[in-house]
């Protein structure tokens, strides 16, 4: 979370909703939430203006915006029909991954074996090519874009995946994993990646032949790929669309990069 002091707000005759209306609020997707800090830090050293970024989940980023709470919400998945009310601003691309435990050898799987594991039909890492070994299956918690995305792909109705665990942040999700041999869950690609290179005990699976990376989501192809949006309802405020268009640009691609994202622009 940010908390600069607000410089230059009142001389621009700018609006927020936060406290005094001298700040923005950003709330939503744990996906997002680390990425847009840096950029909400960067955005503040240019512009004086400060902004609080809060996450939460991408349920809590669009019930904020919707009720007041926040001037910008963070949703990682495209908005569906319900959302109408909501205006969209891809800022980057990402992806969902299967990430299991370093020591376990599966290095692949298919969309039918997933849907078997998260139905319980499969319960045993002995019928994916491991040891006879009872599997330790992770699903992400209510109001999660991640989540909403996962299902929506694996055909999937939640009230029936067979948990063992539950789990909200994606840095729950990886260190649930990484300590647990038996382990397989679903996280940010972006998010698993930057563990897996920095030595976190987890391997992300290749799905459907195709190999869970930030190289396969920026060329569309990985078949799990998602927007990363920010979200905004009614008419913006000149501070909130300077922040959007902030977060858009070319001078702060870098830091979408940096937690392996692909950006929208640059």
């Amino acid at each position: 979370m940010t908390r600069l002091i607000a410089m230059a707000v009142l001389s621009l005759g700018l609006a927020g909703c936060g406290q005094g209306g001298d700040k923005l609020v950003v709330t939503g997707s744990s996906t997002l939430a680390p990425v847009i800090t840096e950029v909400a830090e960067r955005f503040e050293k240019d512009t004086g203006i400060e902004v609080d970024v809060q996450s939460g989940g991408s349920g809590r980023g669009i019930n904020d915006v919707r009720q007041g709470l926040a001037d910008i919400g963070m949703v990682s998945r495209a908005l569906d029909a319900s959302e109408k009310d909501l205006d969209p601003v891809v800022v980057a691309r990402d992806g969902i991954a299967m990430i299991v435990n370093a020591d376990n050898p599966v290095d692949a799987i298919t969309r039918a074996e997933v849907r078997a594991l998260y139905r319980g039909e499969t319960d045993n890492w002995q019928a994916l090519g491991w040891t006879e070994r009872p599997v330790t299956v992770i699903n992400k918690s209510s109001g999660r874009a991640t989540l909403t995305r996962f299902v929506e792909y694996f055909g999937l109705d939640n009230r029936n995946v067979e948990a063992d665990m539950v789990i909200g942040e994606n840095q729950q999700g990886i260190q649930a994993v990484a300590s647990a041999p038996a382990a397989i869950g679903y996280v940010s690609v972006g998010a698993a990646e930057y563990e897996a290179g920095a030595g976190t005990a987890i391997r992300l699976l290749e799905l459907d032949g195709v190999a869970a990376s930030t190289s396969t989501v920026g060329a569309g192809r990985y078949p799990l790929g998602r927007d990363l949006n920010l979200i905004t309802t009614g008419q913006r405020s000149a501070m909130v669309q300077r922040f959007l268009d902030f977060a858009r640009s070319d001078e702060v691609a870098d830091l979408y990069r940096k937690h392996y994202f692909v950006p929208a622009r640059g």
